[in-house]
């Protein structure tokens, strides 16, 4: 009851730093927009994009931990804990939109150079810089949780790192008037976000394919589990994840002899603590077979007739 308690507390805390992060950042994303435009600078517009893109992901993160914790009902019986890997997908794929788009507008800027009024751009930077730090140091030890805050988590790195670029390029603009600076700021800034997210992005593509997972070789497993004195072969195999953290096994176990009902149960409690123990896997389901299947394709969709 204790480690439960303490697990509830954990998350209620993470909440709470999930919360300030989105007030910060929408506070960023306006103070940025109005910054941009008064200093006709697109890096500062293009980190405020990113901004409102980080808020409304951090809004995503915050809604859905609340609701990957309601209980399985008839309706959903795994529950509702996938949506945070909807809400991961659904945040990388707009970001990716919205930096391809960045990186549109500044090769126009490369090609047009417009004068930008860099004490605006940097003083609104700083701003942004701050701000963005205590978001990062607020989600740190909550971006392990799962994969969504681990997104957003992510944005904010970039975001961080985007707000010193804006910095450097002010300052370069005031003492040189360099302005193509300011859309290069935008493209590196962009390519890097795209970088970052792609992982995010193809790990929960992983997930919805229901891949297996990695770190896990289903030949392994097969050999762990005929380690159980009265298995013979196993096939029907299938692994895959529910969400980052949630694994799950099924598949067909061939018994060397007939059993009793009540003998079989020690040979799925023993293939239950094989699998947690060697694999991490927490959810196995097992179908105990004698004489039954023809087919003993290790990877079939077929059941036995």
């Amino acid at each position: 009851m204790g480690h439960h308690h303490h697990n509830h507390h954990h998350d209620e805390t993470g909440g709470k730093r999930l919360l300030i992060a989105i007030v910060l950042n929408f506070v960023i994303t306006v103070a940025e927009f109005i910054g941009g435009i008064f200093s006709n600078s697109l890096a500062l517009i293009s980190d405020a994009i990113h901004n409102l893109s980080d808020s409304v992901a951090l809004l995503i993160a915050y809604i859905t931990v609340k609701i990957s914790r309601k209980a399985s009902d008839p309706k959903n019986t795994f529950g509702y804990k996938r949506i945070q890997i909807l809400a991961a997908l659904f945040n990388s794929v707009t970001l990716i939109v919205i930096c391809i788009y960045l990186i549109y507008e500044a090769y126009h800027r490369f090609m047009e150079p417009e004068p930008i009024k860099s004490v605006i751009m940097f003083s609104v930077a700083m701003i942004g810089l701050v701000a963005n730090l205590i978001s990062v140091l607020l989600l740190k030890r909550h971006s392990k949780d799962n994969l969504n805050i681990k997104a957003a988590y992510l944005h904010l790195i970039g975001d961080t790192l985007s707000s010193v670029a804006v910095i450097i390029g002010g300052v370069l603009i005031f003492f040189f008037e360099v302005y193509w600076i300011d859309p290069l700021i935008t493209v590196l800034i962009s390519l890097y976000i795209i970088k970052e997210t792609y992982a995010v992005l193809y790990e929960t593509y992983k997930i919805l394919m229901q891949s297996t997972p990695a770190g896990i070789e289903v030949d392994e497993i097969v050999l762990s589990l005929k380690e159980i004195p009265e298995v013979d072969g196993v096939h029907h195999v299938h692994v895959w994840q529910l969400t980052d953290k949630e694994v799950h096994f099924e598949g067909h176990l061939d018994v060397r002899e007939d059993m009793k009902v009540s003998e079989t149960q020690a040979v799925i409690d023993n293939a239950q603590r094989l699998l947690k123990e060697r694999f991490s896997i927490q959810h196995v389901t097992v179908q105990l077979e004698y004489n039954r299947c023809d087919d003993k394709s290790l990877i079939t969709d077929e059941n036995c007739e």
